[in-house]
C-alpha cells in the first residue's frame, strides 16, 4: 500500500510548497504605493507622525521614518484589506488622490505580494497647509 503526499511526480518546483507573506509585508507595500502618489504629503494622523518624529531621534529605536505609519491590513491566503490614513496637499482634488491611491495600491499588493485587494478604505486626517512647518523639522533659533 503506498500512500498519497499530495506531491504529484514532475509538477514544477515552484508549485511545491507553501508561501506565507506577513501583514508588514502588504503593509510596507501599501505604504510606499500610497507615498508615491503627487498631493500625499504623508500618512498618519499627526500625532502619530510627531510619534514617529521623536522615535527617530532616540538611538536604536528605528531607522527613519515608518513604512508602515498609518496603515493597517487583514491579509488572507487570498485576499486583502487595507485601510490608510493619509494628509494631502492643499490644492489638490482629494477625491483625485484618494482614487490614484487606490489604483496604486492595489496594483502593487497585487503584483508583488499575489493577494487580491478587496478593499481600500482611505481617511484624510489632514491637509498640509503652504505655510505650515513640517512636523519635527526644528525652527533655527537665529534668524
Amino acid at each position: 500500500m503506498t500512500e498519497n503526499t499530495g506531491v504529484r511526480l514532475g509538477a514544477a518546483p515552484g508549485s511545491r510548497g507553501r508561501t506565507t507573506i506577513a501583514d508588514v509585508v502588504v503593509e510596507k507595500i501599501a505604504g510606499m504605493a500610497a507615498r508615491d502618489v503627487r498631493g500625499v504629503y504623508a500618512l498618519g494622523s499627526g500625532f502619530a507622525r510627531s510619534m514617529g518624529t521623536v522615535r527617530e531621534r532616540i538611538p536604536g529605536a528605528g531607522s527613519g521614518k515608518s513604512a508602515t505609519r498609518g496603515v493597517s491590513v487583514e491579509v488572507g491566503e487570498l485576499q486583502a484589506a487595507i485601510d490608510l490614513e493619509i494628509v494631502v496637499d492643499y490644492g489638490v482634488s482629494i477625491t483625485d488622490v484618494a482614487g490614484e491611491v487606490r489604483e496604486n495600491v492595489i496594483s502593487a499588493v497585487e503584483r508583488m505580494a499575489g493577494r487580491q485587494v478587496v478593499e481600500v478604505n482611505i481617511m484624510v486626517s489632514d491637509v498640509k497647509l503652504p505655510d505650515e512647518e513640517d512636523e519635527g523639522e526644528e525652527r533655527p533659533r537665529i534668524r
